[in-house]
């Protein structure tokens, strides 16, 4: 009799085993992939020599947008590259201090965008990052919605729109002119940093120069204890 128990109850485990493998299971979305509108800025830092690639999901119909700007290191310049979900690159790398890319009607999928600091073996670069995907169908939804409440606003959702882009064009303005007062403010800092130590130097140099100087010809007008002629 315990056998037989034993043998239903190992039965009945791999049952519940099957059931559960076989179940469907629901795959997580982050939250911030089904907001209407997602920006982020990021500071970023590319050792020298190396590339760095950074992913970003963009649903089917929505505005990519995405710049970077060198803000310290080096000559200033980085390579900056877009590839598309599809495989292709739509973006090209090109050796310059900033640069952006913006697609109207993104198919979707995840973009890949890679910065690259191999040209430069010596210097690691300070890079500012920013990213946004506006999902403008989502208006589109909302009208529908109002219009089932036998509500017109056809005129309001478009002033709605024009807003949001107008907002979202300022964003990118103000993202830029906060690109370019950081890195005026990292060049008057190194430009600092550079003209201190170098006068620091050049004191040392000057007070040791002076004190060989000094030391040399005193050493002239040593007199030395010569004996007398017999």
């Amino acid at each position: 009799m315990a056998p037989t128990l034993a043998t239903s109850v190992l039965t009945l485990l791999v049952f519940f085993n099957i059931c559960t493998i076989s179940l469907p299971q629901e795959t997580a979305v982050p939250w911030y992939e089904s907001l209407p509108a997602v920006a982020m800025d990021y500071k970023v830092h590319i050792d020298p020599g190396k590339e760095d690639c950074y992913f970003q999901y963009v649903n089917p119909g929505a505005t990519f947008y995405v710049s970077f700007q060198v803000l310290r290191g080096g000559d200033g310049n980085a390579g900056f590259a877009v590839r598309h979900p599809n495989g292709q690159i739509v973006h090209p790398y090109q050796w310059r201090p900033n640069s952006d890319y913006q697609d109207q009607q993104s198919t979707g999928g995840y973009y890949s965008v890679c910065i690259d600091n191999q040209f430069s073996r010596f210097a690691a670069k300070l890079v500012n990052l920013y990213i946004t995907v506006i999902r403008y169908d989502q208006w589109d939804k909302y009208t529908k919605e109002l219009e089932d409440l036998n509500l017109s606003v056809e005129n309001f959702t478009e002033s709605i729109i024009s807003v949001e882009k107008n907002i979202n064009e300022m964003l990118q303005y103000q993202h830029h002119s906060r690109g370019k007062e950081a890195r005026d403010l990292n060049l008057l800092e190194d430009n600092h940093s550079y003209v201190l130590n170098w006068s620091l130097v050049q004191i040392v140099i000057i007070v040791a120069t002076s004190t060989l100087q000094v030391y040399f010809v005193r050493k002239l007008f040593d007199i030395k204890n010569a004996r007398p002629r017999a």
